[in-house]
């Protein structure tokens, strides 16, 4: 089954466990992946790693809001922000560890011979492309910008 068809059926078990956090949640996953599919006019199915990208893009973006509202000490705002990304996070795959990320990270620049911050582009290119749906973009390139300097 593919992954917008088991939104569909969660945010139907929602509805009908009256799972408000989940609704919400599920509701704006939905509608990204309907914006995504009408953008490129046509109305094929999206590619798994599309819809990866979309949902990590929701998660971080809550993650990010619950951030905000936590520095500006909403702590009662930043809570239903962290629920809903929770809800999200169960679609994705797991994430891989630091130390994993790492171990990729040195053996691409091993490869490319890379030295240095002026050969990070090339390493990002290829460690966010062999990571894909599995690591956060700001920890690979925290880790990347680690490991060059």
């Amino acid at each position: 089954m593919s992954l917008s068809q088991d939104i569909m059926t969660a945010l139907k078990e929602a509805m009908k466990a009256k799972d408000q956090t989940a609704l919400t949640a599920l509701r704006a996953v939905k509608s990204a992946i309907l914006l995504a599919q009408t953008e490129s006019g046509a109305k094929e199915e999206l590619s798994e790693e599309q819809e990866l990208k979309i949902l990590q893009k929701q998660v971080k973006q809550r993650k990010d809001s619950a951030a905000i509202y936590i520095e500006q000490g909403r702590e009662d705002l930043a809570a239903p922000e962290l629920a809903e990304a929770e809800v999200i996070n169960q679609f994705l795959p797991e994430a891989m560890s630091e130390e994993a990320i790492a171990q990729v990270v040195v053996d691409t620049i091993k490869k490319l011979g890379a030295d240095g911050m002026k050969d990070m582009g090339k390493v990002m290119g290829i460690v966010s492309q062999e990571l894909a749906g599995k690591a956060d973009g700001k920890t690979i390139s925290n880790i990347v910008k680690e490991k060059l300097s």
